[in-house]
């Protein structure tokens, strides 16, 4: 992992919003589908439609990491 880079699954952690578990199991169902179908949801996806977040957490994640993201661009990282 890139220095300063935080990923979705570790903000929801950190934020409090899903557990250690419920992140194994979402990126489980993400890597299964990867193989089985050929598909890849975004981790924000499978943790909303299993129950573990609320649009308005993946949203906030969501704009947390923009901001991150254009921070960065900002600083020449």
């Amino acid at each position: 992992m890139d220095k300063g880079k935080v990923r979705f699954g570790t903000i929801a952690i950190n934020k409090g919003y899903i557990t250690k578990d419920q992140l194994i199991r979402a990126l489980t169902i993400q890597a299964q589908e990867n193989i089985e179908k050929g598909t890849h949801r975004l981790l924000g996806q499978i943790l909303l439609s299993e129950g573990y977040l609320s649009p308005e957490q993946v949203d906030e994640i969501v704009e947390l990491i923009n901001n991150q993201m254009v921070y960065m661009l900002s600083v020449g990282r």
